[in-house]
C-alpha cells in the first residue's frame, strides 16, 4: 500500500454552538489541512497519483472555504456545523468525489485549527483494487 500526503492552509471564521463558551463567539482560524491518499498500485509513470492533480483538486475545495464565514456556506448547517471534525469530513468527501482514479482513495484528512488542536476524519470507503 502506498500513501501520499499533501498539506495546505486557508483562513476562515466560524461559530460553534453548545460547546465551550468562547467558541460560541464568532472567531477565526488559520486552518492547516493534511490530506492522505492511498492505493495499492502505481500507474505507468510509477506514481499513485500526480501531486499536481491532487493539489489542484484540494485547492479548488479550500478556495471555496478561504476567507469565508463557514456557518453561511451550504456545506454546513445546524446539523453539520463547521467544527474541525466536520471540516475534515467535508474536505475528505469532496476530494474523493474529484479523484477519478478508482485505485486511489482518500485515506484521511486532518484539520488543524491551531498548533496543538486538530481533528482527523478517516474516510470509510472500500479498499482500492
Amino acid at each position: 500500500m502506498f500513501e501520499l500526503k499533501i498539506v495546505t492552509s486557508f483562513a476562515a471564521a466560524h461559530q460553534l454552538k453548545m460547546v465551550a463558551v468562547k467558541c460560541e463567539n464568532l472567531h477565526g482560524h488559520n486552518w492547516k489541512i493534511e490530506v492522505h491518499v492511498a492505493g495499492k498500485n502505481l500507474n505507468a509513470a510509477g506514481v499513485l497519483i500526480d501531486f499536481d492533480e491532487l493539489k489542484q483538486h484540494l485547492s479548488e475545495i479550500t478556495e471555496s472555504l478561504d476567507h469565508k464565514f463557514l456557518n453561511e456556506l451550504n456545506c454546513f448547517d445546524d446539523r453539520c456545523p463547521p467544527s474541525s471534525e466536520n471540516i475534515a469530513r467535508y474536505i475528505a468527501e469532496a476530494l474523493q468525489a474529484k479523484i477519478e482514479t478508482p485505485a486511489v482513495r482518500v485515506a484521511r484528512v486532518t484539520a488543524w485549527e491551531s498548533e496543538n488542536a486538530c481533528a482527523t476524519y478517516i474516510l470509510n470507503s472500500p479498499s482500492p483494487p
